[in-house]
C-alpha cells in the first residue's frame, strides 16, 4: 500500500502569508511604468512558493520515496528514492540552531535527509520503525509548531495593517 506525506499545511501556509504579507504593498506602491511588472513577479512569486512546498514523501512496503516539483529541482533539491532493506541507520547531526536534522544512512554510504515539516508525522515514524527496525524515538519535527503558527498570525496581522493603511 502507497502512503503519501505531504508538507504540512501549517508551514506552507505561514511561508505564504508571509510572503502575502512582504510583497501585496508592491503593486499598489509601484510606479505606473513597474505596475505591470510587479503584478506579474508578484503572481510568479506566489506560484514559486506553493510549487516549492508541495514536495512530498511516499511509501510502500518495499521503498521510501521523496518527490520534488519541477521547480524544486531547478533550485537544487533533488528526488531520491531508498530500498528499506538498503537503510542502515539513522544519524543525527546538530543544527546551527540548537534542533537536530536526521539523515538516512545506506548500505552504501549515502546519507539522504529526513523530511521532518511532514503531515502526519508520527504515522510516518511509525512507518519508517516499522519497515527498519531503527529506533526512531528522538525524531522531532525540526522546530516547533508553535512557531510556524505565531508566523502565521504575525504575517495576517501585518496584511491587516497594510490593508487599513492602504485605505486611509
Amino acid at each position: 500500500m502507497i502512503e503519501k506525506f505531504k508538507t504540512l499545511f501549517i508551514v506552507k501556509s505561514s511561508l505564504i502569508s508571509l510572503y502575502l504579507a512582504l510583497t501585496t504593498p508592491l503593486p499598489f506602491i509601484s510606479n505606473d511604468q513597474l505596475k505591470i511588472i510587479s503584478i506579474i513577479t508578484f503572481f510568479l512569486g506566489i506560484y514559486l512558493i506553493i510549487n516549492l512546498t508541495s514536495d512530498y514523501v511516499e511509501t510502500c512496503n518495499n521503498k521510501i520515496s521523496y518527490k520534488t516539483t519541477i521547480i524544486s529541482k531547478t533550485l537544487g533539491r533533488n528526488n531520491w528514492e531508498i530500498p528499506w532493506k538498503d537503510i542502515k541507520l539513522i544519524k543525527s547531526l546538530p543544527t546551527s540552531q540548537g534542533s537536530k536534522v536526521y539523515y538516512f544512512n545506506t548500505k552504501k554510504g549515502d546519507n539522504f535527509l529526513i523530511p521532518q515539516r511532514l503531515e502526519n508525522f508520527e504515522k510516518f515514524l511509525a512507518t519508517v520503525y516499522k519497515n527498519t527496525g531503527i529506533s526512531i524515538d528522538e525524531i522531532t519535527y525540526i522546530s516547533p509548531l508553535w512557531t510556524y503558527k505565531l508566523l502565521t498570525l504575525l504575517s495576517v496581522l501585518m496584511i491587516i495593517g497594510e490593508f487599513f493603511a492602504f485605505l486611509s
